[in-house]
């Protein structure tokens, strides 16, 4: 009985043990990471998702992420190549690939892929011009991603897509901004109002000669512009009879000047009345009358 009882004890105590080392060699890894397993302080494999056994005591396990990092780039401030002062902020989109790669290789990636949006981003506002930034995003979000995705592959990282989130640009230049557009907007009304002046007055030009041929088509085009002026209901209608109407009256009227008498003038049926002279009036009637032969009366 003391036998088996050492017995008993001794794969009791041996099942415990193998039950500890059995719990503390295993490992789960999820879906969405990689088990990178170190031996002695050496890489000797990677682990796919799922239950994964370990050497005790050896070997030590560093679970990496695959899953997309969506990391934020913090504002940096640039001034862009027309000499803009800017405030640009972006996001980047990237993933491990490689999980030995990104554990050897660098010490932290998440830090190093930050430090590395950084100093691309200011290097591309640097190089843009300020129409660039905002105007053209789609392709400054390409070259980002080629500048960041270079070094990343050397550290098992790939980047998916780089956003630039805002451009901020001093409140001085985004009055002087919209002062241009409103500029813009104003040259183009003056412009388009000029085009259909002209168009107009091509048109009225033909209109007028069409109208030449046919004195009646003034008239009825007259009446209708009355008509028109009429349905407003206005107080007060000032009507302007054009001078080609008239010549059409005058055209269908016989001349009255024609059929009348000529009328004589004041200078023909008048004879012509001198007034007397003062002077001779004044001697004949304060001078006496002289005889002949000298003597007075």
């Amino acid at each position: 009985m003391d036998i088996l009882s050492v017995v008993g004890a001794i794969f009791g105590v041996g099942a415990i043990a193998g039950g500890v080392l059995t719990a503390m060699s295993a490992r789960i890894v999820a879906q969405y990471e990689k088990g990178l397993v170190f031996r002695f302080g050496r890489v000797v494999g990677t682990r796919d998702p799922g239950l994964r056994m370990l050497i005790p005591f050896i070997d030590r396990m560093r679970k990496v992420s695959t899953q997309i990092v969506t990391m934020p780039v913090p504002a940096q401030d640039g001034i862009t190549r027309d000499n803009v002062t800017v405030r640009v902020d972006a996001v980047v989109y990237f993933r491990v690939i490689d999980p030995v790669c990104a554990v050897v290789e660098v010490q932290n990636y998440l830090f190093a892929v930050g430090q590395v949006a950084q100093t691309s981003l200011r290097s591309i506002i640097g190089k843009s011009d300020l129409d660039s930034l905002l105007s053209n995003r789609e392709e400054l979000n390409k070259g980002l991603e080629i500048m960041i995705d270079s070094p990343a592959l050397a550290w098992g990282i790939h980047i998916d897509r780089v956003e630039i989130k805002d451009v901020s640009i001093p409140d001085s230049l985004k009055r002087s901004m919209s002062r241009q557009a409103e500029a813009e907007r104003e040259r183009r009304a003056r412009v388009i109002s000029a085009e259909g002046e002209f168009q107009a007055s091509k048109k009225l030009a033909q209109a007028g000669a069409q109208m030449s041929e046919s004195p009646a088509a003034l008239q009825l085009r007259l009446l209708e512009t009355v008509v028109q002026v009429a349905a407003e209901k206005n107080s007060t209608l000032v009507l302007p009879f054009p001078v080609e109407l008239l010549r059409f009256l005058e055209r269908g009227t016989p001349s009255a000047a024609t059929t009348a008498e000529p009328t004589p003038t004041a200078s023909e049926s008048t004879p012509e009345i001198n007034p007397p002279d003062p002077t001779q009036a004044l001697g004949q009637g304060n001078t006496p009358a002289v005889e002949q032969d000298g003597t007075r009366p």
